[in-house]
């Protein structure tokens, strides 16, 4: 999937279109992802799918194989909480960040 250069948008697909916003340690880790990205999807698991096309193993990053967002992740759908199936409504804002661990 290719990104607009000067929108930073993804192509349409079946879901609404829905901005993500990206933690700078995940994108650290893909040379060339962008902090925000809009794209189209139905679910957050939808939206984890589009980005691990747009930066393949994002994914895994994100999602592990139970399939559950990973322990140290955490997505947040217009300031709540989210799970893989959580909804997304059209203009939604998504945040995808990672968590902050410590003693």
């Amino acid at each position: 999937m290719r990104i607009d250069e000067d929108t930073g948008a993804a192509p349409r697909g079946t879901g609404g279109s829905v901005t993500v916003k990206l933690s700078g340690a995940l994108c650290d880790l893909f040379p060339g992802s962008r902090r925000v990205v809009t794209l189209s999807a139905a679910t957050v698991s939808d939206m984890i799918d589009e980005l691990d096309r747009l930066w393949p193993g994002m994914a895994d990053r994100i999602r592990d194989t139970r399939p559950a967002i990973r322990k140290h992740m955490n997505v947040f759908v217009d300031g709540e909480r989210a799970g893989l199936g959580t909804p997304l409504a059209v203009g939604a804002e998504v945040y995808v960040l990672t968590a902050i661990s410590g003693g």
